[in-house]
This record gives structure tokens, C-alpha cells and sequence, in this order.
């Protein structure tokens, strides 16, 4: 990459983070009792630059480095602490956030990639099964200790794009008529998302084991 153009992004990238500074200044002198509203806007303008500045220093190491980019998204994966596991068919994957609003780019693939890294290596190292048709079940996971107000519609949630690559690792066929979503919120020590990928055959056996937990869970 021209060393101009490189000094170019990286003082955009500075201004960037300039503006993420203030908005965490605003974020930290809020009270989120008396101005959740607020709260929820600063927050989440917080946390959309942080997002843009990580998305665009990763352009500037796949233009700029020799690091392969499925290479640098698989310790972003890491770091950002995706999890992957498999047990009787079924695969749980957490990641550590709730899932993007649509419309968001920079969101969605501040995620996105790593997902699908993570994937891709867990993969290499474990049998996938290949599957005719199945049920992708999201489970939505706010912080109890957070406003209620903050639960969203899941239309207001980017779905599909995640829904397609986890379908693409276990599909025979990749046909959105084979592959299901199914949705819930729940309410847990911290936000995050947890998508459990199974055979549709499987999927009643899961929702009723899983709604059995969290009456237990409640109960306490």
C-alpha cells in the first residue's frame, strides 16, 4: 500500500478515535437511573465507533501485511471469545455480544467474520455434520442487571447473515427451504448470543430441555 495512502487512513482512524474518546466521556457521566434513553444512545454510539475502528485496521493488515485475513480473523475470534462446541449432534456456538441491528454494516462484520472463522477452523478439527435440513435457534442473552427497555424486536436484529453461514457448514444443500430459525430472550449475568444448530428432528427434544432449564434457573 502507497505510504500516503496509508498515513491517510490511519490519521482517519485517529479522528475516530478521538470521537470514541468523547463519546465514552458523554457514556461515563451519564446515569443510566435517571436517562436510560440517553444511556442507550451514547452507549450504543460508543460502541459502533469502536466497532468501525477495529473493522478498519483490519483492512489496513489485509492491504498492508503479509497476514491472511482468515489468519488474523481466527485470533479475532479468540480474543473477542466466539466458543464452539459440539455434543450429540448438536452445535453450540456463544458469542459475546448480542447480535447487530440490520442495516449496520460496520456492526455486522465486526462479528460476522470472526463467526465465520470460527467456524471454518473449529471445522477443520471436528467432524460437521451434513444435514438435509435444520433448525438455527438464537438465543438472545440481556444482562439482568441492565433496563428491561433494551430487549429488541428480533425484526430490528441482523439474522439472516449469520443464519447463512451457520446453514453453510452444515447443509447438504444451502437452500433457505431446508434451514429454520427459531428465536428467544433470555436474561443471563452478561449479554450474549447463543446459536445452537441441530437436525430439525432434534429440535423439540432441545426446546423442551431448554425451556425446563430456565424454569429452574427462574425458580432460584
Amino acid at each position: 500500500m502507497d505510504r500516503a495512502i496509508l498515513s491517510k487512513r490511519i490519521t482517519s482512524i485517529l479522528s475516530d478515535i478521538s470521537r470514541l474518546n468523547s463519546a465514552l466521556y458523554a457514556l461515563n457521566t451519564t446515569d443510566i437511573q435517571r436517562y436510560p434513553e440517553n444511556y442507550e444512545v451514547l452507549s450504543t454510539d460508543a460502541a459502533l465507533r469502536a466497532e468501525r475502528v477495529a473493522c478498519r485496521l483490519r483492512h489496513i493488515i489485509y492491504a498492508a501485511t503479509p497476514i491472511k485475513k482468515e489468519e488474523y480473523l481466527t485470533s479475532a475470534a479468540v480474543m473477542q471469545g466466539v466458543e464452539i462446541q459440539e455434543e450429540d449432534g448438536i452445535i453450540e456456538i456463544k458469542l459475546p455480544c448480542l447480535l447487530p441491528k440490520r442495516k449496520q454494516r460496520q456492526s455486522t462484520e465486526f462479528l460476522l467474520d470472526p463467526f465465520t472463522a470460527a467456524l471454518a477452523q473449529f471445522a477443520k478439527s471436528h467432524a460437521m455434520p451434513r444435514l438435509r435440513h435444520c433448525v438455527v435457534c438464537f438465543s438472545h442473552v440481556y444482562c439482568k442487571d441492565l433496563p428491561l427497555q433494551r430487549v429488541r424486536d428480533y425484526d430490528n436484529l441482523e439474522l439472516k447473515q449469520f443464519l447463512d453461514v451457520a446453514a453453510s457448514f452444515i447443509l447438504t444443500d444451502d437452500s433457505g427451504l431446508l434451514c429454520d430459525a427459531y428465536n428467544t430472550t433470555e436474561l443471563g449475568p452478561e449479554d450474549c448470543t447463543r446459536i445452537s444448530i441441530m437436525d430439525s428432528a432434534r429440535f423439540p427434544d432441545w426446546l423442551d430441555a431448554r425451556q425446563t432449564a430456565l424454569r429452574s434457573i427462574k425458580d432460584l
